[in-house]
């Protein structure tokens, strides 16, 4: 069994009033706490702007860390130790004199963790305030996306950070980095022979990345009007799972092996042609239709909605990778909210036999897929051909699944929140979970040019019902190419 060694830190959440950092943060810190994987002199301040006692607001804290994290997996004697460890101290993020009493609570003998749960507006003045109270030498940052709007703004916000902490010591964190099954794409494919000798272009016919969404804007217009589906998932979290699965095998499993190879990937996409906008990327904006049965609002009718907007919040996109092992594979991307489903899978179809010695009518039963679930459950389903059951069937085939899902083969075990890795990682000092910054560029290098595109052309997105799986274009998208998408009910 593998020992895991955390030092002590001091763990410094900006933003520690906001939804991520109720919701996602302090819940992954108590599950640290409870699995014994946060050192007994860790300490946690919760900084945020918000004025008021500081009893008042980690009652409040207290109160959305019950609710989150449910009563199933509440274990008091954890939650009376995890709130030692917390205090809470008001911040003006912008004014310098506000950090003196973080500095002093932080002490000298500590590492200091600085996790970013704000606007990436704000990075830089924060780093700047950071480093003008001495607490820039041993301090670790933790950047969220998204990290700019496009490239040049994405340089801009790297930059403010670099002056004061080097890569080695930032962190930008992509969520999905953090899930079970896409770290197990990585044991997946490069210890197991089976599917390492076929992953390239002479035995896989196309790959399909859906990550889809069954809510709605959930009050994040002012965000969400400005960045759209594009920057908000396929930027980072899409590319990312493209990355993973296109890349070539590293050196080894430290960080910069793992993201030298993923920015090979992102550097092999081909850019797509004004032209290609109309063939190979659909954009779309749900409007009025049925989710769980019940009647929901269009996008241009959520609460305080531009009703002008023609921000998309669905992409299809087929993208192909200029490289030996990923010629003539397309890659089928596809991602947005009010969909019929919460669902993230990867799907790798493989090529059919060449030599064909079943039924005729059998011939388009003949594929083998490989489907990686990330949610709602993960684990990971091979379809394989096998003959039907019976005295009467003959060669009759049918395809099956053989599958692996970790709830129900580790059901004994908790399935880790994907933030709890990534935190436990951030505190080990292990960088491989994380996105560098030649990666984040090479991802917005190829966004931009659809953004551009999208401008230009000045097409509306197109409009597909709430409850729906997008506009038909998106079918037709891949049908062109003689497929289509699997699962679609």
């Amino acid at each position: 069994m593998l020992s895991i060694t955390v030092e002590p830190c001091t763990f410094a959440l900006f933003g520690a009033l906001g939804d991520l950092a109720l919701r996602k943060l302090f819940p992954a810190l108590y599950q640290l706490d409870g699995a014994g994987l946060l050192h007994e002199d860790t300490r946690i301040i919760a900084l945020a702007r918000e004025a008021g006692s500081e009893q008042e607001h980690l009652a409040f804290i207290t109160s959305e860390l019950r609710r989150y994290v449910g009563a199933k997996e509440l274990d008091e004697a954890v939650v009376e130790r995890f709130l030692a460890r917390l205090s809470y101290l008001h911040v003006d993020f912008l004014n310098g004199e506000d950090y003196v009493a973080l500095a002093e609570s932080a002490g000298s003998a500590q590492r200091v963790i600085a996790y970013f749960a704000t606007p990436a507006a704000v990075y830089g003045a924060i780093c700047e305030n950071l480093a003008k109270v001495g607490l820039a030498e041993n301090t670790r940052v933790v950047l969220e996306k998204p990290i700019g709007s496009d490239l040049e703004s994405s340089r801009k916000v790297n930059d403010a950070v670099a002056q004061f902490f080097p890569e080695n010591r930032t962190y930008r964190i992509d969520h999905y980095l953090g899930k079970e099954t896409v770290q197990n794409l990585i044991a997946l494919r490069f210890a197991n022979s089976l599917f390492e000798t076929q992953w390239n272009q002479n035995y896989i016919s196309h790959v399909e990345i859906t990550v889809a969404e069954q809510v709605g804007i959930e009050g994040r217009w002012g965000y969400f009007d400005k960045a759209g589906q594009l920057r908000d998932m396929i930027q980072n979290h899409l590319l990312q799972l493209l990355c993973l699965i296109a890349m070539d095998p590293p050196a080894d499993l430290s960080a910069d092996s793992i993201r030298d190879e993923k920015v090979k990937v992102l550097k092999a996409l081909a850019p797509i042609s004004p032209e290609g906008l109309t063939t190979q990327v659909v954009r779309g904006q749900y409007i009025a239709g049925y989710s769980e049965g019940k009647a929901v609002p269009g996008y241009l009718e959520e609460p305080n909605s531009n009703t002008q907007s023609n921000t998309e919040t669905f992409v299809a996109l087929r993208a192909d990778i200029r490289n030996w092992r990923w010629a003539g594979v397309p890659f089928y991307l596809r991602t947005g909210k009010r969909m019929p489903q919460k669902l993230s899978q990867i799907v790798i179809h493989f090529k059919e036999p060449s030599h064909y010695i079943f039924a005729p009518e059998q011939r388009l039963q003949i594929s083998n897929k490989l489907i990686i679930r990330l949610q709602p459950d993960e684990g990971i389903s091979l379809r394989v051909m096998t003959k039907d059951q019976g005295l009467d069937k003959g060669m009759q085939l049918r395809s099956g699944p053989l599958q692996l899902n970790f709830s129900d083969t580790w059901s004994s075990a908790r399935i880790p929140d994907a933030y709890e890795r990534l935190l436990l990682e951030v505190m080990r000092g292990n960088q491989n979970l994380f996105v560098r910054k030649d990666e984040i560029e090479a991802a917005w290098n190829w966004c931009d040019q659809l953004i551009a595109g999208w401008k230009k052309s000045g097409d509306a997105p197109k409009p597909y019902a709430a409850g729906s799986w997008g506009p038909m274009s998106s079918i037709a998208l891949i049908t062109r190419d003689g497929r289509s998408w699997y699962g679609d009910i």
